[in-house]
């Protein structure tokens, strides 16, 4: 007799850098069964005068200035995200947890049920498309972890002892943005960002890494931002969750004892202007929830190496560094990737 037992699974959405030349069509591949969802996306985006996510979606070429505009990318994730947690087989998967790196929090409480339809795009669209007269700030990504995916203290500390004196300067401003596994991305203005770019040295000929089109999220910087989104979305928009939501705090928002005047502040408040700590989120999944699997939605596959830079961090179920970790995933795969087609074909 086959054991029909459903495995516990954490879901993780994804960020705004996770729409790339590679998920162009993601939409149209994946969820063309999802018509009514993406034409209610669409509809809310030509009232705003905004190109439809279908029509962005299904351009011959990869744009980095469309695609990666944060008016666009913000709908686009979220509707592949979203497409793919739909896809995800209950059957086999009891889903005891959502999370999110950064853009993915919103994308989180739609999942999760604290955004009804209306309000996910509502508020994932309004804060996408903040800035559509001028970027604030910008971001850079940076490794405080080694070749085997451990962590290198003494690398962490320079960084942080070089935030600290480059904020010493007068025309700097540079902030801790987002703890993302073995990276810290840091966000801050031209000045400061270029001070720090400067002065880390040089790792693998790519870090300190600028995103491009992204601004200081998690900042300071972005207090102007939290005022505007405040009154500009109601709070009425807010729900209590259908499954347990973990923040970047590493809080849990339980579905019968949320407060949603609290998750609203949070969101809007909170996390737009401080730190969002994606390590913290995945190690309260973990440790509270104790799941199978961790499936991370699409579109894109960035997100595993810095899930699984958090799990070697903590040592969990024994391992220790990356070569682990790649032998644990060729075995018995920990974290299902809905963007890599053989770790998708385990969870649709």
């Amino acid at each position: 007799m086959t054991n029909t037992k459903k495995q516990r699974a954490v879901v993780i959405c994804p960020g705004r850098g996770t729409y790339n030349k590679e998920e162009l069509g993601y939409l149209s591949r994946f969820h063309s069964d999802k018509s009514s969802f993406i034409e209610h996306i669409d509809q809310y985006r030509t009232l705003q005068n905004q190109a439809p996510i279908s029509k962005l979606d299904s351009m011959d070429k990869y744009s980095m200035r469309t695609h990666t505009a944060g008016e666009n990318a913000s709908a686009l994730i979220y509707a592949c995200a979203y497409g793919d947690y739909q896809s995800i087989d209950n059957d086999k998967y009891d889903i005891v947890a959502v999370t999110g790196n950064s853009m993915g929090w919103y994308i989180a409480l739609a999942v999760a049920g604290a955004l009804k339809a209306y309000g996910a795009i509502e508020l994932i669209n309004t804060m996408g498309s903040m800035m559509t007269d001028g970027i604030i700030g910008g971001q850079l990504i940076y490794p405080v972890v080694d070749q085997y995916w451990q962590r290198d203290k003494q690398r962490e500390q320079q960084v942080l002892a070089l935030v600290t004196e480059v904020n010493q300067r007068a025309d700097c401003q540079v902030y801790i943005s987002i703890y993302l596994g073995g990276y810290i991305v840091l966000g801050g203005d031209k000045n400061g960002l270029q001070a720090m770019q400067e002065n880390l040295p040089v790792i693998d000929d790519r870090y300190p890494m600028n995103l491009f089109n992204h601004a200081a999220f998690h900042t300071p910087l972005l207090n102007e931002i939290s005022s505007k989104a405040q009154q500009m979305l109601a709070p009425s928009l807010f729900h209590c969750p259908d499954v347990p939501l973990i923040d970047g705090l590493g809080n849990i928002w339980q579905p019968y004892a949320t407060d949603c005047q609290a998750l609203y502040d949070y969101t809007l408040g909170t996390q737009v202007v401080a730190p969002y700590n994606f390590s913290k989120a995945i190690e309260v999944a973990v440790k509270e929830f104790a799941p199978d699997k961790l499936i991370i939605l699409g579109p894109g596959a960035t997100l595993g190496g810095s899930v699984a830079q958090c799990l070697i961090e903590h040592q969990w179920q024994g391992l220790n560094c990356k070569t682990d970790f790649i032998e644990r995933q060729k075995q018995d795969p920990y974290i299902l990737s809905m963007g890599i087609a053989e770790q998708r074909a385990l969870v649709i």
